[in-house]
């Protein structure tokens, strides 16, 4: 089939009414969720995209433009989403009945992003005074993606932020197509991997730009690639421990000091012949799962797993007396030398809603799944920091290594690499872990920096600074990574120089020259 009768099937699409349109938006959202992570069907994005814009650019008014880009995004964010209901299932008889809230509730949420661009894109159209039935163009495909660009942006900030499963990430299973994250960040990418896939169905000749574009994103990346040669940091032998806890035993009273032998015993296990003993031991997020600083007797413990000369780089719980009564619990990462001595503790600072923290306590206080009692408090802020024998550090526990431009610290030296504890064993093997891997790997492209990544249950990596796999285990494994630490990329990444503004800029410039390019086509 031809691009042009491509374009004749959008504009059927678009003439259906009633539950049959409503329903079409929703298959159409679910088709671009299935180009995510870890499926990666990258052929059923194109219809996806140009379905959702022509149905938002043929809309005969703004509140059926925003319907119909709502019941698009409900089907791409619940289809990306589903796996959310795994985590109710580690307490079931408390938090199974929230499953289809939780579900439909993220779909509905996250589904008004979409929608809002749809209703711009409308509103643009009418405004500009081109008639619904005509084909939006390339003009209109590029005023399409850089409106879902912003309110990609918009999701990663507003109400905390949660910019998940962004376009881009669909691009994670190659380096080369992730490497113009660099410069123009995962918001960037998005926007271009929207404008080409989309441009197939507006004719023959804007399907080549598309598949231009495409080519340009992948030669700049393959020659970005052909010269990053990893380094590695001098005297430093990592050890990663994954003992694959599941998330309903983690807690249990009569398995804790279970776990902890667990680990303790794969951290002194002897490296394979021909490796260095490590000299610094990493544990997942939470991975002693007590109140580690009010426990003496188990940092001792502890302590005996650190390295002569490095230390226990080790998840837990923190705890502190608040001024006027009660006490503050904190989410950390605790480093533990040899001695025993605490050298010092991070503190998570972007809490997880209804995880660690409950928004408006006292309406869904019913809701919260991640800790019995109360809520975490945040830390003071990002900080790059230094453990002996380590080159400079920022920790990030969890899903603080989501955030594109937030994962170095604003003020103060920048960090040689990013560390990123977590524990996914809440989403079981669903795609949430492999998802939230990738995010993860986008971090290392656009800042330069190597990620060492420890998951609970996995997915466990070492991260090279240009996004690339230096060493991996799997979901679901029960083993150890011995490896080296790799050195930053030489210099900055444009990106790590100027954050967000780069992308922003480029969304401003197509959003710009879309209105201009539309403008002159009504003249003519």
């Amino acid at each position: 089939m031809t691009p042009g009768r491509l374009a004749g099937l959008c504009i059927f699409l678009t003439g259906l009414s009633g539950w049959r349109l409503r329903g079409t938006a929703l298959a159409l959202g679910i088709l671009g969720a299935l180009a995510l992570p870890p499926f990666h069907m990258i052929f059923l994005l194109p219809p996806a995209l140009a379905g959702f814009v022509w149905l938002a650019w043929a809309a005969s008014d703004a509140r059926r433009a925003f319907f119909r880009g709502w019941w698009f995004g409900a089907g791409h964010c619940g289809a990306g989403f589903f796996w959310i209901a795994n985590s109710l299932l580690v307490n079931p008889e408390k938090h199974a009945w929230l499953i289809p809230f939780a579900v439909i509730g993220f779909a509905s949420v996250l589904g008004l992003f979409p929608a809002l661009a749809a209703l711009a894109l409308n509103i643009l159209r009418r405004r500009l005074g081109i008639a619904g039935d005509r084909a939006p163009g390339a003009a209109g495909v590029l005023a399409a993606a850089a409106l879902w660009a912003v309110f990609e942006w918009m999701r990663g900030w507003i109400f905390t932020g949660l910019p998940w499963n962004l376009l881009a990430s669909i691009w994670i299973f190659s380096d080369a197509m992730v490497q113009s994250a660099a410069v123009i960040g995962v918001f960037g990418l998005g926007l271009l991997t929207f404008l080409a896939v989309a441009l197939f169905f507006e004719g023959v000749r804007a399907a080549m730009a598309g598949w231009l574009v495409l080519a340009a994103l992948y030669g700049f990346g393959a020659y970005r690639l052909s010269d990053a040669h990893i380094t590695y940091a001098d005297g430093v032998h990592l050890r990663l421990v994954q003992p694959n806890i599941r998330q309903a035993d983690k807690w249990r009273r009569d398995l804790r000091a279970r776990h902890i032998q667990r680990q303790l015993e794969m951290s002194a296990q002897p490296p394979e012949p021909g490796r260095p003993p490590p000299t610094h031991i990493i544990w997942a997020e939470t991975a002693a799962p007590y109140i580690l600083n009010r426990q003496p007797d188990m940092i001792r413990a502890l302590a005996g797993a650190a390295p002569r000369k490095g230390v226990l780089l080790t998840g837990a719980l923190r705890a502190e007396n608040a001024p006027g009564g009660g006490v503050r619990v904190y989410n950390s990462l605790f480093a533990i030398e040899p001695s025993g001595r605490i050298a010092d503790v991070y503190d998570k600072v972007h809490l997880v809603p209804f995880g660690e923290y409950v928004p408006l306590h006292d309406w869904f206080d019913l809701m919260k799944i991640g800790i019995d009692q109360g809520s975490f408090q945040p830390g003071s802020g990002l900080r790059s920091m230094a453990f002996r024998g380590l080159p400079p550090v920022t920790p990030l526990i969890c899903y603080e290594a989501i955030f594109p431009g937030a994962a170095v610290p604003a003020d103060g030296p920048r960090p040689e690499w990013l560390l990123n504890v977590t524990n996914d064993a809440w989403f079981g093997r669903s795609p949430g872990p492999y998802q939230h891997y990738a995010l993860v790997r986008l971090r290392a492209v656009e800042e330069g920096l190597p990620v060492v990544r420890l998951a609970n249950t996995g997915i466990s990596a070492v991260i090279d600074p240009w996004g690339r796999e230096a060493a991996v285990l799997d979901l679901g494994v029960a083993d150890v990574i011995d490896t080296r630490l790799p050195r930053p990329a030489p210099g900055l990444t444009p990106f790590a120089r100027y954050g967000n503004a780069l992308p922003l800029a480029l969304i401003l410039a197509a959003l710009s020259g879309a209105v201009w390019a539309l403008r002159r086509q009504e003249i003519q």
